[in-house]
């Protein structure tokens, strides 16, 4: 075998490596991991954040009447080492995927069984709960989507913020 068909081989097998490996897309998005510590339960939210770069957000990326993955890229993932009571559902420690159902009006936080997915892979089987999340108007426009654990009134709050709208639930940890 010739050096210049060798080359070749390598290159194309090179390729065929990273598209196996890659068979999610590429990330196109910052991401972050927020954490705290609230009453003593280790928590995190791992996530990406997208830019809103002059595009309609309720309505649009945040999509009415569908499910939106609440981020971007991966699926969104809480993780606690305590169970949490979220909205009133107890959601057992360990790690739970984040999306949100919105309309034009409510908008609810659906906590999911499955993890390790792309963010548009949702399936609807492994709900845990959808939970209510209580919107508030802000100002300024927050062009990058943020998500913030909170400590609250006997325990904490996550915060959903992107354009000019704030969705928040409180929680607390199980006892």
């Amino acid at each position: 075998m010739s050096i210049r068909s060798l080359t070749v081989l390598c290159a194309a097998l090179l390729v065929a490596a990273a598209c196996s490996l890659g068979a999610q897309e590429p990330r196109k998005s910052p991401h972050e991991t927020v954490k705290a510590t609230i009453d003593g339960a280790n928590i995190s939210i791992e996530y990406g954040r997208p830019y809103m770069k002059g595009r309609k957000v309720e309505g649009g990326l945040i999509p009415y009447d569908d499910i939106w993955r609440a981020g971007a890229d991966e699926a969104t993932t809480l993780t606690s080492d305590k169970a949490l009571v979220i909205g009133g559902t107890t959601v057992p420690a360990g790690k739970h995927t984040l999306y949100t159902a919105a309309t034009a009006g409510d908008w609810k936080l659906v906590i999911n069984n499955q993890t390790g997915q792309w963010g548009t892979d949702y399936d609807q089987k492994q709900d845990l709960a959808r939970v209510a999340l209580q919107k508030t108007a802000i100002s300024p426009a927050v062009e990058q989507f943020t998500i913030l654990i909170e400590p609250g009134a006997g325990g904490g709050v996550i915060k959903l913020r992107w354009n000019v709208t704030e969705a928040s639930v409180p929680f607390t940890v199980a006892k």
